[in-house]
């Protein structure tokens, strides 16, 4: 149970993300669904490509590793979500951009 908590964080926060930046920037809005789904996807994908980096690996990386010995880092939480949440309104925001470009083809 304690491995699925950090990806729920991820979608749940990649999927607010998702729905800021949709109501923030109306020409970049995919809809409810579509910006929830853009920003869930986009927060899973953007909490792991974090991990990647040296210095932020620790910080995203440590739930998983703290559920592996059976307990959950809040703090790791916390950062799984703030970068979830902004990997959700990225992707989000790029797909957005795609879906105006070629709208007006």
């Amino acid at each position: 149970m304690e491995v699925i908590v950090p990806i729920l964080v991820q979608l749940i926060a990649g999927g607010a993300g998702g729905n800021v930046i949709g109501q923030i920037v109306k020409s970049l809005n995919l809809g409810p669904t579509g910006n929830t789904i853009a920003g869930a996807v986009g927060g899973v994908a953007g909490t792991w490509l974090a991990s990647l980096i040296p210095g932020l690996s620790g910080l995203v990386g440590g739930a998983t590793a703290a559920a592996a010995t059976g307990g959950l880092d809040i703090g790791a939480l916390v950062g799984q979500g703030a970068t979830g949440l902004v990997g959700g309104g990225i992707l989000t925001a790029i797909a957005g951009m795609v879906k105006s470009a070629t709208a007006k083809s």
